[in-house]
């Protein structure tokens, strides 16, 4: 399916409508009252939960399809050495290089 370019601004524009209005709704429907407990541990996890969604789905994504590739590999490797407690810039830096090798590699 594509889309003309008058019909991708228009969903753009559709939806920044619905981000405003959805950020708008909480605010008005709630005003000054303080939110019940369960609702408040439901929005702590769902920011971790989107993120780790997005962050799998662009790892594992290949245009339409699910596959694994460098980049696969590279999250892996900085996944392993960040639970091996080694810090943030230099697990950066090793699955860059490990997805630059890979990806040299397979040409």
């Amino acid at each position: 399916m594509t889309l003309s370019e008058v019909q991708v601004w228009l969903l753009i524009a559709a939806l920044t409508v619905m981000a405003a209005t959805t950020k708008a709704l909480g605010p008005a429907l709630v005003g000054g009252r303080a939110l019940p407990r369960w609702a408040s541990g439901v929005i702590a996890v769902t920011a971790p939960a989107l993120l780790s969604a997005l962050v799998v789905t662009s790892v594992l994504a290949d245009g339409q399809r699910l596959a694994v590739g460098a980049q696969t590999a590279g999250v892996g490797v900085a996944a392993v050495l960040l639970l091996c407690r080694v810090p943030l810039l230099l697990a950066s830096l090793a699955a860059v290089v490990v997805t630059a090798g890979l990806r040299a590699l397979t040409g």
